[in-house]
């Protein structure tokens, strides 16, 4: 049982509302952990800015699916992993890399093993990964922006996967074909 309120629109603080209705437009539903996180509308408007900022970052969208899910699959953070393997779907990504996401198997394609060595490389060393690892990265064609977007997206994933944990937060019934 968790200690902490899943609010509506209606019960969350006046601060949160605005955020918690443009997020009901864009998904169709009032996610849980949204509901959860309403408590600060600063975590959560922090939270939906760094994912707003993150999602407009130059990496392609499977590159930023494999970021968050090599951060969700690390942090333990079943919601997120649901929720972004129904993006991944969304995206039409072959299901296989869902699933290798999910168990660390190879992911098939060199491109994207490379962004989830890097992020695990940048978790494990608090960023200090060294210049190898970075050459690495930009060996497979990612640029030091890029790097520098992978931290972006692990801090925006970071945030939300230490939140739902701390808060309880339930997979919702529109993502749990892909729990």
């Amino acid at each position: 049982m968790t200690m902490f309120t899943r609010h509506t629109i209606e019960t969350a603080p006046a601060a949160s509302r605005r955020s918690m209705t443009a997020v009901t437009a864009k998904q169709g539903y009032l996610p849980a952990a949204v509901g959860l996180l309403a408590e600060s509308p600063e975590a959560l408007d922090g939270f939906l800015r760094l994912s707003a900022t993150f999602d407009a970052c130059t990496l392609d969208p499977l590159a930023r699916e494999v970021v968050i899910m090599t951060v969700a699959v690390r942090n333990g953070c079943h919601v997120c992993v649901a929720m972004h393997s129904a993006r991944l779907a969304a995206l039409g990504a072959d299901p296989d890399l869902a699933a290798a996401l999910r168990s660390g198997a190879p992911l098939g394609e060199g491109r994207l093993d490379a962004v989830r060595t890097f992020t695990l490389q940048v978790l494990d060393t608090a960023g200090e990964v060294g210049g190898e690892a970075v050459a690495e990265f930009l060996g497979q064609g990612f640029t030091r922006r890029n790097a520098l977007e992978v931290v972006l997206g692990i801090g925006a994933l970071t945030l939300s996967t230490l939140a739902n944990r701390l808060t309880g937060a339930p997979v919702d019934e529109e993502l749990r074909a892909f729990a």
